[in-house]
């Protein structure tokens, strides 16, 4: 790939006239728009309302302070965070904090970050609060959040503040030049020239940090932040000298000092970084700023320009950056999803997608259409939804919507290269997304502004149509499972920790019923350096999860735990005949403590057309001995009462239980309200959420007790994770109803099996009742009864540790994994029977034998036959009555009828008669 993009830009002109993209001549501005674009540009802004809605704001929000300059032409310079009077050269810091500057420039230089933890307890001042040519040796003076009072402060006390003025201040600078060329009134240009000049040179006398501590942060620092993913002043002063180029040239002004800058930018980003998550994508879009606004290379002495820049970002890569033709391998390629948690994997999208746009811009070669994990990616990011259309929580996640730029760059890329039926397609789904109120279609910047499509084709998407019952991202170790629809959706996310920004949390579950995330994950702290992110919401006691002995743990960020996918139905990606159930079985060995773990869990949809879902957690000690683990889970609501099987409520008495006092996590320490009572009977938790003008909202856990257990009601801290489309809005900054129930011993063969029951109050409750039990001679099996209410069904799951495993009761044997069997009450007859990992099934008068490996089988009454799906080999073998006629089945493949057969009589068993199905068949019916 080496080389690709300069042969593609030797060969392309441009629409702005014959001049090549690296010939020497090239017009500006031409990053965003060319002026050859311009006539039509604003044409459009005429007769367009969300651009000239952005336009008229950028005006009235420059006014303001057009009117302090035309008072004071040092207005807006002097505002610039700078080292006025020391002109200090060199920045020194102590790994991730600002230390000192020091040494003599000719000119004032741009002062340097505070700190790369963006979490402060100080107020960064409003423009016209900042001091005039502020630069004092006691530091900074703030306002501090809490007292209201200002204080002088170190730098590295600030947060993001000293950076975040000068954004602000060239935001303004770069909306001003824009203005010039838009309206063609020099007081704009008059206005950010100075501005831009005294920072370009204040940068240009500056040099790049060095740290004290030759830590990591020697080689991830930019020039003006700690993060050279966060130089987002690049964009600003880019897109200022872009637009603002004719005027400087006709000033003659000196732009070689501007150049100089950018180049000096473009090798720190290529120098510094990470290259190998989304850093480096980060950085590559500010490459691509820089290239295109540069000359090409022979218009320079050092040859740094256009070709040489666009080669570091799209081809070349080095230790810190990574081509971007490389980076896209990163993908998991068969299910386009990136190795980072969602929140920042659609961001990556987002990227990636601008880069292809602003060179696509410049080559007009449809940039995007090279990639086509491109687009599967954005389709793929809806796999991360919850059925209300917001994303899973997972690591340093939360609830939001999938970004809309994503489908409106797809649209403008389609409608450019005439791809008319795929940008009705896209369409559809930014159209879904305004319909349902999650997108407002308005700009926010001049990407949106120059970049988007004027109006979008009037067409509809199914959402639902791009999510399955079960969706399996390895490379983020993610297992999304789905039932229902409307009202009666129902949704389970496991999560391990893979890839980046991920967090401690063993094997964790995020789940959605009744319309919001009632089992929500706590999200990510004030900061990823903040005590109280690294201590609890990066922790374990911060999930949906079993630790072990207290002390569950291990690295956050990025992590290397992922769980291993043992089984589950339907397999990923797919959809079955048979929907009445989904399931997972992951394991995992938690490092800290040496444990064993697995996660059962499965939704289950009634007749009634409602779902409830079953947990069994199994964890133990390799090396056994003393142990306890305990089991988390939290709920939004305002309240948390427990009750025994006989509603006896518990007697819960304070404790100092769960605390670091008692060599417990850290985390341990952040919940709150502490109380415990113990009994070893079954017990029923239940969360209520109560809203006005609404029904309470109603999780019921359905909790099998045990000897030598403990009940724990704790509040926990908020979730960061929530918002307003997965919660009440009054609700989401308040304390999280948890439970805890700990175990003092192993909980393998014994392991919590909880019913998750989620309801509306006066609406109907689909589980009138839960049993648990389990079978002496078989260790390994668990037993859950659920007695439905509508009187007519009920349902019986046998799970076992493994594949190998035997449970054996009067009337049943099952060898393997799982069975979930629903009889009618009335008359016992068979409603359903689903087996997975069976290799052998008695149930009354069936019998199920696996031909080789376990089988995953479904028989569901229809009518007054029966539909089976099969995944492997199997003999059926299934009631008889001397005299009655044989039953037969239809075999079906892509829809039609490929065979039928005869039922033969079982020779063992004159009551059994017995077909085989020597194959997986999409759908098989059985006529009797």
């Amino acid at each position: 790939m080496r080389g690709i993009i300069k042969t593609i830009l030797l060969t392309v002109c441009l629409l702005m006239g014959s001049k090549s993209l690296l010939g020497q001549e090239l017009g500006h501005p031409r990053v965003y728009v060319t002026n050859e674009e311009k006539e039509a540009f604003v044409k459009a802004v005429k007769t367009v309302e969300w651009k000239k809605e952005l336009i008229d704001n950028k005006k009235q929000r420059l006014e303001k302070y057009i009117q302090y300059w035309e008072k004071d032409a040092e207005w807006m310079v002097s505002r610039l965070q700078m080292n006025w009077k020391t002109k200090h050269d060199k920045v020194y810091l102590k790994g991730g904090d600002f230390s000192h500057s020091e040494g003599s420039a000719p000119v004032p230089t741009v002062r340097y970050s505070g700190t790369r933890d963006w979490a402060t307890d100080y107020k960064r001042p409003k423009l016209e609060a900042v001091e005039p040519y502020f630069d004092d040796p006691r530091g900074l003076y703030l306002e501090h959040k809490d007292t209201g009072k200002k204080e002088w402060i170190h730098p590295s006390k600030a947060g993001f503040a000293i950076e975040k003025i000068n954004d602000e201040i060239m935001g303004l600078v770069a909306d001003a030049a824009f203005l010039y060329w838009f309206t063609g009134e020099r007081k704009y240009a008059e206005f950010a020239a100075p501005v831009f000049f005294k920072y370009i040179d204040g940068m240009y006398h500056r040099d790049a940090p060095i740290d004290l501590e030759n830590s990591t942060q020697q080689k991830i620092s930019g020039l003006a932040t700690f993060e050279v993913i966060h130089e987002g002043v690049v964009i600003p002063l880019v897109t200022t000298y872009d637009f603002l180029y004719a005027y400087f040239k006709a000033e003659n002004r000196d732009l070689s000092t501007a150049s100089a800058v950018f180049q000096k930018w473009g090798d720190q980003i290529i120098k510094n970084g990470i290259p190998d998550n989304n850093w480096n994508l980060f950085q590559a879009r500010f490459l691509t700023y820089i290239a295109l606004v540069l000359e090409s290379n022979a218009t320079y002495e050092n040859g740094k320009g256009r070709e040489y820049y666009l080669d570091y970002t799209f081809t070349i890569s080095t230790d810190r950056q990574i081509a971007v033709s490389e980076s896209l391998n990163v993908y998991d390629q068969e299910t386009g999803i990136w190795p980072e948690c969602p929140t920042y994997s659609v961001h990556v999208i987002t990227t990636l997608l601008k880069i292809f746009t602003l060179l696509d811009h410049g080559t007009n070669r449809n940039e995007i259409s090279k990639y086509p994990i491109l687009e599967k990616a954005v389709l793929s990011s809806f796999q991360y939804l919850f059925p209300s259309g917001y994303m899973i929580g997972a690591g340093d996640g939360g609830h939001k919507i999938l970004p809309p730029e994503n489908f409106e760059l797809l649209i403008a890329n389609y409608r450019k290269y005439h791809q008319k039926e795929k940008e009705k397609l896209i369409s559809g789904f930014l159209s879904e997304f305004m319909s349902a109120g999650l997108y407002e279609r308005k700009a926010k910047d001049f990407f949106n502004l120059f970049f988007y499509v004027d109006t979008i084709v009037d067409s509809k998407a199914d959402l639902e149509a791009l999510t399955t019952p079960t969706f399996y991202a390895p490379n983020i170790s993610m297992f999304n499972q789905r039932m229902g629809q409307g009202n009666n959706a129902v949704m389970l996310s496991t999560v391990g920790s893979y890839g980046n920004h991920a967090h401690a949390n063993g094997i964790s579950i995020e789940l959605f019923a009744n319309n919001y995330v009632l089992g929500p994950d706590s999200g990510k702290g004030p900061s990823y350096w903040h005590p109280t992110f690294r201590n609890y919401y990066a922790r374990m006691p911060a999930h949906n999860t079993v630790i072990v002995d207290g002390k569950s743990d291990y690295n956050n960020m990025r992590t290397y735990h992922p769980f291993s996918l043992d089984d589950s139905f339907p397999k990923s990606g797919e959809s079955t005949v048979f929907d009445k159930v989904t399931f997972s079985k992951v394991s995992f060995v938690e490092p800290e403590t040496v444990s064993d773990q697995q996660r059962f869990s499965a939704i289950i949809k009634t007749n009634a057309d409602k779902a409830y879902v079953v947990d069994v957690f199994r964890s133990r000690k390799q090396n056994g001995g003393k142990q306890k683990h305990e089991y988390i889970y939290r709920n939004i609501g305002q309240t948390l009462d427990v009750q025994d099987v006989g509603s006896n409520g518990l007697e819960f008495q304070k404790t100092n239980d769960l605390s670091s006092e008692h060599g417990d996590l850290k985390g341990y320490d952040f919940f709150s309200d502490k109380r415990k009572a113990s009994t070893s009977k079954d017990v029923n938790a239940v969360f209520t959420l109560k809203e006005d003008d609404k029904p309470n909202n109603v999780m019921k856990l359905w909790v099998k007790g045990s000897e030598n257990q403990t009940i724990y009601k704790v509040k926990a801290p908020n979730s960061n994770a929530l918002s307003e489309g997965t919660a009440p809005k009054s609700i989401l900054k308040d304390s999280l109803q948890t439970l805890i129930v700990k175990r003092d011993e192993a909980a393998w063969a014994n392991p919590f099996s909880v019913v998750f029951n989620p309801y509306v109050e006066g609406e109907a409750n689909t589980v009138e009742n839960v049993s648990f039990s389990a079978l002496k001679d078989y260790p390994h099996t668990q037993i859950i009864d659920v007695s439905l209410s509508d009187k007519i069904s009920s349902d019986r799951i046998v799970v076992n540790a493994s594949e190998l495993d035997i449970a054996k009761t009067d009337g049943m044997y099952q060898k393997g994994l799982l069975s979930i069997i629903r009889t009618s009450k009335n008359d016992g007859k068979l409603e359903f029977m689903f087996l997975s990992g069976v290799s052998k099934m008695d149930y009354k008068d069936w019998t199920i034998i696996a031909s080789g490996a376990p089988v995953t089988l479904s028989i569901e009454k229809v009518g007054e036959g029966y539909e089976v799906q099969n995944n492997k080999p199997v003999t059926i073998n299934l009631p008889y009555k001397q005299g009655d006629k044989r039953a037969t089945i239809s075999i079906y493949e892509d829809g039609r009828i490929v065979a039928t057969k005869n039922a033969v009589l079982n020779r063992n068993n004159s009551n059994l008669q017995y077909f085989k199905l020597e194959k997986n068949y999409d759908k098989v019916i059985i006529a009797q």
